[in-house]
C-alpha cells in the first residue's frame, strides 16, 4: 500500500486520550500507531475535496442533460397510475379474503 522505501518522518501531537485508544487500537489490530494513522491519512485523503465533489456533480449534470427524458403523455401517465392502484387495491381485497 505505501511505498516502504520512500518515508518522510514527521512528528505530531495527540491528546493523551487519543494516544491510548490509538495504542489500543494498534495493539488489537497487531499493527503500529503509525501504521494507523498512515491508513488514517490515506483515507481522509482519498476523499474528494468541495471542488472535486463539484466538478463530478457538473459532469453529471451535463450527462443527464445531454439525454433527453423519455415522459409519457400525461393521459398514458394517468392511466398507468389508475392501473397500479386498481392493482394494489385488487391485492388488498384478496389478502382480506
Amino acid at each position: 500500500m505505501y511505498d516502504t522505501y520512500i518515508m518522510k518522518r514527521t512528528q505530531i501531537y495527540l491528546e493523551a486520550d487519543q494516544d491510548r485508544r490509538l495504542a489500543t487500537r494498534a495493539t488489537a489490530g497487531g499493527v503500529t500507531k503509525s501504521t494507523l494513522i498512515r491508513e488514517a491519512i490515506e483515507t481522509y485523503l482519498a476523499v474528494p475535496g468541495d471542488a472535486d465533489r463539484l466538478a463530478q456533480f457538473r459532469a453529471a449534470v451535463d450527462a443527464v442533460a445531454q439525454t433527453p427524458l423519455q415522459v409519457p403523455d400525461g393521459e398514458t401517465y394517468v392511466e398507468t397510475i389508475r392501473a397500479a392502484d386498481i392493482a394494489r387495491q385488487a391485492e388488498l381485497d384478496a389478502r382480506r379474503g
